[in-house]
């Protein structure tokens, strides 16, 4: 995941809607979507708000991307990660380089690590749409930021097929910032100031919990690196019988 500064979490480009109920959600989307992949993906549901985090199966997902701006930018790389609170499933992990639409910046190079030669070579994302949808299918999604992994699947469903896609997701960068949030001190009130907040970016964050240091910017260590925080973040500050709608966007 491109992790350039205190990243804003707001969707750009996809119409904000709080879903109370994402089963029932879920059902209507099966009856409404179009495109047979996705139809198929939204008929396996997902669990109720109501079951705790230990029963839920999940999937820790990362994208990388050609830049930050979603109207413009496009997803380059897919790390997809099957897991539980009990168990990460990393044999069953899988990995997709896509060829997108917007040209690779020699920014991007630096920080992905993807070259010209292997995006030459790789497919589109819609050439990989039914094995990503049907890894997810069923799970609740785990990301580190749910604005890029959400947004940018969304935009490049929408600019492919004609739809986009929605589904729920606990994300730990804001789990991480709802845990470490500080009231403002009695001088930063007087001056004006706000409180200095600690910093949600996914290394600073497995740091906290005394987790390894992977390499960074790589989609499919990324998402080991998330699903491997989410577990630490319930192991030290939740609970594996939180009930998932506590944790859910």
């Amino acid at each position: 995941m491109l992790h350039l500064g205190d990243l804003q979490t707001a969707e750009k480009g996809r119409r904000a809607t709080t879903v109370r109920d994402w089963p029932q959600r879920f059902s209507m989307l099966a009856e409404t979507a179009h495109d047979p992949r996705l139809k198929a993906f939204y008929a396996q549901r997902v669990p109720a708000g109501d079951s705790p985090l230990q029963a839920v199966p999940m999937v820790a997902l990362d994208v990388e991307t050609t830049g930050l701006d979603i109207l413009r930018d496009e997803i380059v790389s897919i790390g997809a990660v099957p897991m539980t609170l009990a168990r990460i499933q990393a044999s069953a992990a899988r990995y997709w380089v896509v060829r997108p639409k917007a040209e690779l910046t020699p920014e991007s190079i630096t920080i992905h690590a993807i070259t010209h030669s292997q995006i030459e070579a790789a497919l589109d994302l819609e050439a990989v749409l039914g094995e990503l949808l049907q890894m997810l299918a069923g799970r609740i999604i785990v990301v580190h930021c749910r604005g890029i992994e959400r947004g940018f699947l969304n935009a490049a469903l929408k600019a492919r097929i004609g739809e986009g896609i929605e589904f729920p997701v606990i994300d730990t960068m804001e789990l991480e910032a709802r845990l470490r949030r500080k009231p403002p001190s009695l001088l930063d009130r007087l001056i004006g100031r706000s409180a200095r907040q600690a910093s949600v970016r996914l290394a600073s964050c497995r740091a906290r919990y005394r987790l390894p240091r992977y390499r960074a910017h790589h989609s499919l260590t990324d998402a080991l690196a998330t699903a491997e925080l989410l577990q630490a973040q319930v192991a030290h500050k939740f609970s594996p019988q939180t009930p998932l709608h506590e944790l859910w966007k």
